[in-house]
């Protein structure tokens, strides 16, 4: 009518196009390309939406000019929180041709200049933005040459070519496929808890200044209303994703629309913290309504509050902050800088390959800076987390803030992205985070801005090509695609054999997708099974269960005479256990309400991390409750709790002269200080460190020390004449000075007499058994006493305070003296259950040795390694050079671990009562392999050969891991092998026990029965060990080893005497020398006293007489091992569960 306003007009939904889009019904002529039909799965009319339903920026206009195309991108999110997401082309069309092709069908109609907006939107559960951008910049290149009237055929062929593509599982492969005239990269996800990032992260850079990103970011962790404005809604959408990628592995909790339509905006109205956007129009509209939102201008980079000019949240903590702004000056995001001393492309393929290489650098950049931020804003809160109650000390973690902080992280704990971040802490996620924190705990303990970023380690990417698409889209022609498909990623399986697990890992993955698309489940299964031996992070475990459901009797058949398959569907249908989900409550602590009985308490201290020693807490509930009923007052438990930390404060906080710090070693802390006293060397204070003691002098502080721990000959309470009355005084006699020490402690002097007479009696025992953890729990003693003083009203403290004295009370009423070839041989030992509450059983031990220099060049980590299994599928890694742990748990199953082998200098191979053989990466301390052949629990791995309990040995490939050769053995329990001069030995429990030879080049063997020593004897336990022609064995209820030759059967065998013991648990040859663990009882006086001993015998194979007899262990020996022949270590069951470091000679 002339006017120049747009016409609104209400948009309907006009089709959806959804796969399958062909199939097996489908008459072998037709093709997708039929016309003049519609096919109602395809086409389905929504005249009850609403216009916000329709992907049509600023709403369905009819305009008298046509516009240029856009796009824009969209977020869906459902109840649960799963996120589907949108990308869409909008282009315009004729009018009344648009019309009339819908209402006459093909033809065309009068010429008129008006133009109506025409919406294409791919949905996908990936975001795949900038690929799916690219696959409708093709399709619009098809539609601009098409006439009206074929465009329905035109996006049909499209979305069912699109629907041909496979998504790339997570890890090291993307997907690469062709829509003329581009190549399109589907990149993957870093791992399957992470989603796809596939945008340009380095457009908020571009839109904020550093400062005003930061205080974006900050609103977000605070959980505040945030929305996003701009006048492109293409930019909404991919500045919020990216503002949501800086913060991972945080994850956003709460509703997120990042495009609002106009009949939207009441969503703005909601109490709830929410990251909304919509556009620019609106911003003075949305301002003037609501109140308390944090306004963001994505057009112009400003961020302001919607109730007042400033906004009023605490700032990022400032040294995180200054860190993050130095980063980013040397971010280099402007790709046409890149790219000015290089020549012009003149292949837009080549050039958009370029563009990609360069974003997908940038973008690692991008991910290490603001990880880097996360990482030093919230690096302290693992050390106010205990694991075991699953509870955040958040008020001790405020506590270690600075005041200035301290407000920003009260908003950051109280919320839900804080508490999904603690869930996953408390897992023990291994996850980015975790990783930039452990690889730069070492240099940063505190927050240190220097000039390099720290790195994080990126696996090498393979691009893999999919087939063109075909010309005609029948099921012949799908099917065709597919099996091309197959044979590519067959000669990728192939090629990769021998290059990388992962990457193998990954072609299995889309092999057995593919197969099952068309519907060849054993193969594809065959290929999932494959799976365990490469990486089973990416196991789809529902897809395989869907599987194995849907096999046909004759499928079922097939798949009993392959082994591999066999064992999948038992494993599956019949023994698999459902997964357990993990733990995902989150406590924070808070102090009892209500009287604790001794279960109780116990909780509540270990919840706290005052003690985790469930003895020493039963000590403590013995002390606090001394005289009184059997349970503790919350009031008395709140001024323990409290004493304590302001203990543990003072002694970490505690401001002593230069001059007295320098005479300290650096890891030494003054934990206790006597008030101001006089002493044998003048007036001052007493302090005690775990070393030592030492006098602050009054006046001109200065450092005297008194004596160290391990110095200290006698202490006594004495008396000291004062005026007219005599004060009690305590005397320390010390080897280190001649004249006895005395000090005039008053009223304290009980206190200091128990307490440093625990902490000499801790020492003494520390040096004797090369133990350092005695003196631990002795200084945890006696700071347990000290609190004790300060909480109980009088007279009772002392009194109680003497409950929690130990080791003292030990070497008075049990003389603790090591014989002198334990005391020379004896290097070290090591508590792999230092942070569990009770000891557990050492089952296995395995050294590895260190990596060369080309792992130092590398960046990873040298020094050699001690791997040890404890209960329920537990291992923990020590650093063999310094004997301090690096990794406190990797799981392996629920199960106990048999035997353990590093096979190749990369991996760790366990095996299981499961009848598992788990794979461990040593690089990055994970489980992601698995060997499923065996049926039965596995024994022993040797070499390239495992066996389990019902006989079977398998020989293995240990590049492809596939059996090369199976071997049984008729036995009722085959416990071990050995390899010897080219023969594979094995040791079978039978009636009588024998020892079974294989001759693997032919398939020979021979079986010698253990001598009649063992013929009446029944044991559960046999072991064998070779060495020089000779075959040594022990039974686990035999006091005696049996000798015989093998190359010798009629030379009579030999039998050597252990003295002392009962039976032998393990045995293994170092240099020169045999080795024994044998398992006993403590004997005084002639008589038993029922307590389990252990020893380690070292006999000379020479000789075959006992070398050493060695005493290190409180219970049974249940394993060694050798560290390169120069140290041998044994590990004992739970009652002592320790670990003991032996020097070799």
């Amino acid at each position: 009518n002339g006017s120049q306003e747009h016409l609104l007009l209400e948009p309907e939904i006009l089709h959806v196009f959804v796969p399958p889009f062909v199939s097996k019904s489908q008459p072998e002529g037709e093709s997708l390309r039929s016309r003049g039909r519609r096919r109602r799965s395809f086409m389905r009319k929504k005249r009850q939406q609403p216009p916000s339903a329709a992907p049509i920026q600023g709403g369905l206009q009819v305009t008298n000019e046509r516009k240029d195309e856009q796009f824009h991108f969209l977020v869906f999110t459902d109840v649960f929180g799963n996120k589907t997401y949108g990308v869409v082309m909008q282009r315009y069309c004729p009018l009344l041709d648009w019309t009339s092709f819908y209402k006459n069908g093909a033809g065309s109609s009068p010429c008129v200049k008006l133009f109506s907006a025409c919406g294409f939107c791919v949905i996908s559960k990936y975001p795949y933005f900038t690929a799916l951008k690219d696959c409708l910049s093709c399709l619009l290149m098809q539609l601009k040459v098409c006439r009206l009237s074929d465009m329905e055929e035109r996006v049909r062929e499209f979305a069912a070519k699109l629907a041909l593509v496979p998504v790339p599982p997570p890890g090291q492969l993307h997907l690469m496929f062709t829509l003329p005239p581009l190549s399109i990269t589907l990149p993957c996800s870093e791992d399957k808890n992470h989603p796809t990032l596939d945008l340009d992260l380095h457009l908020p850079f571009i839109c904020f200044r550093p400062q005003q990103l930061l205080q974006v970011l900050s609103c977000l962790l605070q959980e505040q209303r945030v929305v996003l404005f701009s006048a492109d809604w293409s930019r909404l959408t991919l500045v919020a994703e990216s503002l949501l990628a800086f913060l991972q592995p945080l994850s956003w909790q709460q509703p997120y629309v990042p495009v609002l339509a106009r009949g939207m905006l009441d969503f703005l109205m909601a109490p709830t913290a929410f990251l909304m956007g919509c556009h620019v129009n609106h911003f003075a509209d949305v301002a003037a309504e609501t109140d308390d939102l944090i306004l963001i201008s994505i057009d112009n980079g400003s961020v302001s509050c919607s109730s007042s000019d400033n906004i009023n949240l605490p700032d990022i903590p400032q040294a995180a902050a200054d860190c993050f702004t130095q980063r980013c000056q040397s971010l280099q995001i402007h790709f046409d800088l890149n790219q000015c001393h290089k020549a012009s492309c003149t292949d837009i393929n080549e050039q958009r390959a370029q563009r990609r290489a360069w974003q997908q650098n940038l973008n690692y950049d991008i991910q290490t800076i603001t990880l880097e931020l996360i990482v030093n804003i919230f690096r302290d809160v693992g050390s106010h987390l205990n694991y075991e109650h699953r509870v955040f000390h958040s008020e001790e973690f405020l506590k270690t803030r600075d005041p200035s902080e301290q407000l920003f992280y009260k908003k950051v704990l109280d919320t839900h992205i804080f508490h999904s971040f603690l869930r996953d802490r408390l897992n023990k996620k291994m996850d980015s985070f975790a990783r930039m924190e452990l690889s730069t705990r070492s240099e940063m303990q505190k927050l240190v801005v220097s000039t390099a970023s720290p790195d994080l380690w990126i696996e090498p990417v393979e691009v893999f090509k999919l087939p063109d698409f075909p010309t005609y889209l029948s099921f012949h022609s799908v099917q065709a695609y597919y099996s091309d498909l197959i044979q590519q990623l067959g000669k990728s399986i192939f090629s990769a054999q021998n290059e990388s697990s992962a990457l193998l890992a990954r072609f299995y993955y889309m092999r057995g997708l593919i197969n099952t698309l068309c519907s060849r489940r054993l193969d594809a299964l065959s290929d999932f099974q494959n799976l365990n031996k490469t990486d089973t992070a990416i196991f789809p475990t529902n897809l395989v269960t869907w599987l194995v459901e849907s096999l046909q009797q004759e499928e079922r058949n097939l798949a009993q005479k392959r082994p591999e398959l066999k064992r999948l569907i038992f494993r599956v249908s019949y023994n698999e256990k459902p997964p357990v989900e993990p733990d995902n409550s989150v406590k924070k602590f808070k102090l009892p309400l209500k009287h604790l009985y001794q279960d109780e308490f116990v909780r509540c201290i270990q919840e706290c991390g005052i003690v985790k020693n469930v003895e020493t807490i039963h000590r403590l509930f013995d002390a606090l409750t001394d005289g009184q009923p059997r349970q503790v007052k919350p009031e008395l438990f709140k001024d323990f709790y409290s004493f304590w930390k302001e203990m543990e404060a003072e002694s970490h906080d505690a401001d002593l002269p230069s001059e007295v710090v320098e005479h300290l070693d650096n890891s030494e802390c003054v934990y206790k200080l006597s008030s101001c006293v006089k002493t044998s060397h003048g007036v001052g204070k007493i302090a005690m460190t775990q070393k030592r003691l030492f006098l602050l002098t009054e006046g001109r502080p200065d450092f005297l020390e008194i004596t160290k721990f391990r110095d200290i000959q006698d202490v006594k309470i004495a008396s000291a004449p004062f005026l007219l009355v005599r004060i009690p005084s305590l005397r320390i006699q010390t080897s280190s000075r001649s004249e006895t020490f005395e000090a005039n402690l008053k009223a304290e002097t009980e206190l200091w007499n128990i307490m440093v007479k625990e902490m000499w009696a801790g020492r003494r025992l520390a040096d004797q058994h090369k133990d350092p953890q005695y003196l631990t729990q002795a200084l945890t003693n006696v700071l347990l006493m000290d609190a004790v003083m300060g909480c109980l009203p009088a007279p009772r403290p002392i009194t109680a305070a003497s409950k929690l004295v130990h080791f003292d009370k030990l070497i008075h009423e049990v003389p603790m003296m090591v014989p002198e070839a334990t005391s020379e041989t004896l290097k070290h030992k090591i508590n792999p259950s230092q942070d569990l509450p009770k000891p557990q059983t050492v089952h296995v031990l395995l050294y590895t040795p260190g990596s060369g220099s080309a792992a130092s060049q590398c960046g990873m980590d040298m020094n050699p390694k001690l791997w040890v299994a404890l209960s329920g599928g537990k291992v923990v890694v020590f650093d063999a050079a310094s004997w301090s742990m690096l990794q406190d748990r990797i799981q392996v199953g629920e199960s106990q671990v048999n035997c353990m082998m590093g096979l190749v200098q990369d991996h760790v191979w366990i095996g299981s009562q499961d009848s598992v053989i788990y794979i461990i990466d040593t690089h990055s301390m994970s489980c992601n392999k698995q060997l499923t052949e065996h049926r039965h629990e596995v024994t022993a791995v040797m070499m390239a050969y495992s066996c389990s309990s019902d006989g079977t040995v398998l020989q293995w490939d240990s590049s492809s891991l596939k059996v090369k050769r199976q071997y049984s053995v008729s036995c009722d329990r085959l416990s071990s092998i050995q390899i010897h001069s080219g023969t594979l030995w094995c040791c079978k429990c039978t009636l009588p026990p024998c020892i079974c030879r294989f001759l693997p080049n032919n398939f020979l063997h021979f079986t010698d029965e253990i001598p009649s020593l063992y013929l009446s004897i029944y044991s559960p336990r046999v072991l064998c060990l070779l060495q020089r022609g000779q075959v040594w064995t022990g039974c686990s209820d035999s006091p005696e080893l049996c000798l015989w030759w093998t190359n010798n059967s009629k030379q009579p065998f030999r039998r050597i005497s252990l003295p002392s013991s009962a039976g032998v648990t393990c045995m293994i040859r170092v240099k020169d020398q045999i080795w024994v663990g044998c398992r006993g009882w403590s004997c005084v006086g002639g008589q038993c006293d029922g307590q389990q001993r252990s020893q380690v015998v070292v006999l000379d194979p020479e000789s075959h007489s006992v070398d050493k007899e060695l005493q290190a262990h409180s219970d049974c020996i249940q394993t060694l091992c050798s560290a390169e022949d120069r140290y041998v270590l044994s590990g004992s069951a739970s009652r002592d569960g320790k670990i003991a470091i032996w020097k070799v000679e």
